[in-house]
This record gives C-alpha cells, structure tokens and sequence, in this order.
C-alpha cells in the first residue's frame, strides 16, 4: 500500500533513485547501531559480597556477570568483604569469573576489610585484582583441616614443578590430600594471571596473610585504590585475557552501577542459614506427625509440608552430616513419641539428647558464618521439650478425665424405672427411653444403676434406699 502511494507522488525514475540510495545507507546506519547486548560505553557494574561465601552469594555474583554481559557493560567490579566461606559457593564463583564474557575487577574494600580464605581464591581468579589501603588478604588453609599440625611447613625455594607435598609432610593422609588440591588450586590461578604464585601456596600451607601494600610489592595484587573511582582510572587502557582474547579495559570516567540482590537471592540467603534450615526442618516433622495424628484439620500438614520441602532444599545446598542429620530426625520422632505415649520423660530425654548431638555436628564445616550457635541448638531443644512436655500433660489430664460417650459412659450410670412389663421394663436414661433387664425385680418410679448394654437393652440393678424421683437421671450417683 504505502508502495503503491511512493509511486503515485514520485516518478518512476525518481523512486528507483530512492531506493537506491536507502539500500546504499542501509549497511552504514546498522554498522553505526551498538553491538548487541552492549550497553552504553563505559558502563560498569558494582557486585558486593559482604559477609561469608554460601550458596547465596554464588547465586548472587552469577546474576550480577549475566547482567553485565547481556547489558553490555565493560567492567565488573566485585567488591569484597568476607572472611570466607563454603568452598563449593567459592568455585562456583571462580567458575563464573573465569566463564565470564566481562572482565571483572575483585576489590577488597572499604578500608578495614578483607578477603580471607575463598576470597584470596577469588581475588587470583578476577582478571584484575585491586586493595584499599587498610585492608588484607590470605589465611587461605582448609578451614576443615585447620591448618598443618604440628608448626609450619617449609617453605620451598623454588617454585615446586608440581603442588605434591613431601612425603614427610604433617598430617594425615586426607589433610595432605586436601591441602594439596587447594594449593593445586591456588596456584593455577595465579599462574592464568601472571600473580605470585610461591606466596599462594605459603597463604594455603602456612595460612600466611599480607596488607595491602606489601601485596602489591610482592605480585598478588595488581594495585591499590583508595576507591572506586581511583580504581578506574588506575585501570584504564589495561590489557587483559578474556576467554583467550585481549581485551582493552576503557574505565576512565564510568558510570559505575551497583547490582543489588533480588528477592530471589535474599530468600536463598536467609534459607540457607543453618539454624533457619534445622528449624524449618523441626516445624516441618511436628506439622506432619501432629497431621498424621490427628487428620482432618488440615493447617499443621501443609505448613508441615511447605517448611519440611523448604528445609530439605537449603540442606541439599549445605555440606551436611548425614549422622547429625539421622540424630536430628531421631531426636524429633522422641520427642514428638513422647507427647503421644507418654514414658515418664525417658523418650523425651533420649530426643532432646540426640536433637542436641546432631545439631551440633549437622552442618560439615568450620567455615564461617555456617555454623549454628550452641544457645541457639540449647533453646531449640528446650521449646521443643516444653511444647512436648506441654502436650503431655493435657493427654493425660484427658485420660484421667470421666468418660462421657460410648458404653462406658453408660456403666455406673443412673435410670429411672418408667413401667414393667412382661419382658422386663422402660426406663429413662439422659431422656433416652431404654428398654431395660434388671437383676431383681423392678417397680416404676424406682431408681437403678445401668450395669451395661447388650444390644439395644440395658442391664440395670435397682437401688435400695430413698432415692428422690425428681434426682436427674443419666447422672453419676
């Protein structure tokens, strides 16, 4: 249509002319169109971990790369402040450093900050690695090993041609192991980057640390910045090894925007905490068993449902024990035993007693921040000791309370005579008129005690004695 109207205004030379000229400027208005995916020129993003390294911040800096790549910004700077953390979440992160599109600067800021053990790691893997002044980095040993019994290792003299340790070293075979694999780790990160890599075996072996400026004058770090903002400029016009290709850092004057955690990356962090993970756990066991117990309500084995599939999600993002986790579920069916079949404490002592074992050994780990506080494990236990002791005794003030329905509440019962008859007599029980045998002769208006009940038919004895007409029946005497 809008063809048809060119060429009614437009002679047919005139229009041929045009097109021409369109499809001639065509290639040069796309070439002038930014890349795909790439933002405005120089443009950097700002990921921070503050804290310890868990599942949540691995989650957290993955988002925060995806977005600079599919953005287009030319930097990603990660700001850190961490004492450590899980080594899985850590190499999931040097994954992701090192799968990056993005060049990504780690930082160690503000001043008074650090990036100790799976920081040191992630500082080796960034492809720049800056410091504020007044910060430190290393400490970098196995936190589940500790650390080489028994004093330090020597140091090597020369760069060893493989990370095995010496035959003669401390520890036992599995900490030898470990160690090594780390400082294997650590090594061929600093040699990707051209860093030092004798002082990143010493941080791993010896636990070494170093500040700032005698990290710069020793090769771990590329630089130090007292911000962010002497930070690019520092590095502007840097060359650096993107997935095997040179890339020329533009920095100078960026516009640097701060990536923050979504909801997603917050209810990750808060579910996997430890104590919230064991907690929603032991809300989950007591919804259900108290469902299973008494069907029909409904609440308790939905919430117990929804906590218990939560909990067991964190847990699956833990290093968990599975022996603290068998104590922990031992420890909950006790305690929840004890409420439904009372054994004067002994069920609820054993729970509280392997809650408390297995709480304590549940998460697999020394890291920092993942492990769960041992007032926080003590408390747990007592609520739960008290809501169970609490169930226990209403059940058994309802066991001693009289029964009111059923057979047994009928027996010892009182029934006033209405009339006789050949078959026996009628009688009035809880305004109820019951057919009625008695074990002696009966006469109307009498009262009688109900022995039982055979089918339809009450088995009564007739009182003796002065026994008021107008007593209410159904009652207990």
């Amino acid at each position: 249509m809008r063809l048809a109207v060119l060429s009614a205004l437009l002679p047919r030379p005139a229009l041929r002319r045009a097109l021409a000229w369109l499809l001639c400027c065509a290639p040069a208005c796309i070439a002038a169109l930014p890349a795909p995916g790439w933002g405005a020129p120089g443009t950097v993003t700002q990921v921070t971990i503050d804290g310890p390294i868990g599942p949540a911040t691995a989650e957290h800096v993955r988002r925060g790369l995806e977005h600079a790549a599919r953005d287009g910004h030319r930097l990603v700077i990660l700001q850190m402040d961490t004492p450590g953390g899980l080594d899985t979440s850590m190499r999931e992160i040097i994954k992701t450093v090192l799968a990056s599109p993005v060049p990504v600067a780690s930082y160690v800021a503000p001043g008074g900050a650090r990036a100790a053990s799976a920081g040191t790691y992630i500082l080796y893997a960034s492809h720049v690695a800056a410091m504020a002044p007044g910060t430190n980095l290393g400490a970098a040993t196995p936190v589940a090993i500790g650390g080489p019994p028994g004093g330090e290792a020597p140091r090597p003299s020369a760069p060893p041609a493989s990370a095995q340790a010496p035959a003669s070293a401390p520890g036992s075979a599995l900490e030898r192991k470990q160690v090594n694999d780390a400082v294997a780790y650590i090594r061929g990160l600093a040699q990707l980057r051209g860093r030092n890599a004798d002082w990143a075996e010493r941080a791993v072996r010896e636990a070494v640390s170093l500040p700032a400026a005698d990290a710069l004058a020793q090769r771990v770090i590329d630089l130090v910045a007292p911000d962010v903002d002497s930070l690019l400029r520092q590095i502007d016009g840097r060359t650096v090894q993107v997935q095997g290709r040179e890339v020329k850092l533009e920095t100078a004057g960026a516009t640097v925007v701060p990536h923050e955690a979504d909801w997603r990356v917050r209810l990750l962090a808060a579910l996997t905490h430890p104590s919230v993970a064991l907690m929603l756990m032991m809300i989950g066991i007591y919804g259900l068993f108290f469902e299973f117990s008494n069907p029909g309500v409904g609440i308790p084995g939905v919430l117990g449902g929804i906590c218990l599939l939560l909990a067991l999600y964190a847990l699956q993002l833990l290093p968990v024990d599975y022996a603290g986790l068998g104590l922990v579920l031992l420890g909950v069916a006790l305690m929840a035993a004890e409420a439904f079949a009372p054994s004067f404490g002994v069920l609820g002592l054993g729970g509280a007693l392997a809650f408390g074992i297995g709480a304590v050994i549940l998460i697999d780990t020394d890291a920092p921040g993942f492990g769960i506080p041992l007032a926080f494990i003590v408390t747990l236990a007592a609520v739960s000791a008290l809501v169970i002791g609490a169930i226990a005794t209403m059940a058994l003030k309802a066991r001693r309370r009289a029964v009111v329905t059923g057979d047994e509440a009928l027996a010892g019962s009182l029934a006033e005579v209405l009339e006789t008859d050949a078959e026996g007599a009628w009688v009035l029980h809880a305004g109820e008129r019951w057919r009625a045998h008695g074990t002696a002769p009966l006469r109307p208006g009498q009262q009688a005690r109900v022995l039982g009940r055979r089918g339809l038919v009450l088995e009564v004895e007739p009182l003796d004695g002065d026994h008021s007409p107008t007593r209410t029946t159904g009652g207990r005497p």
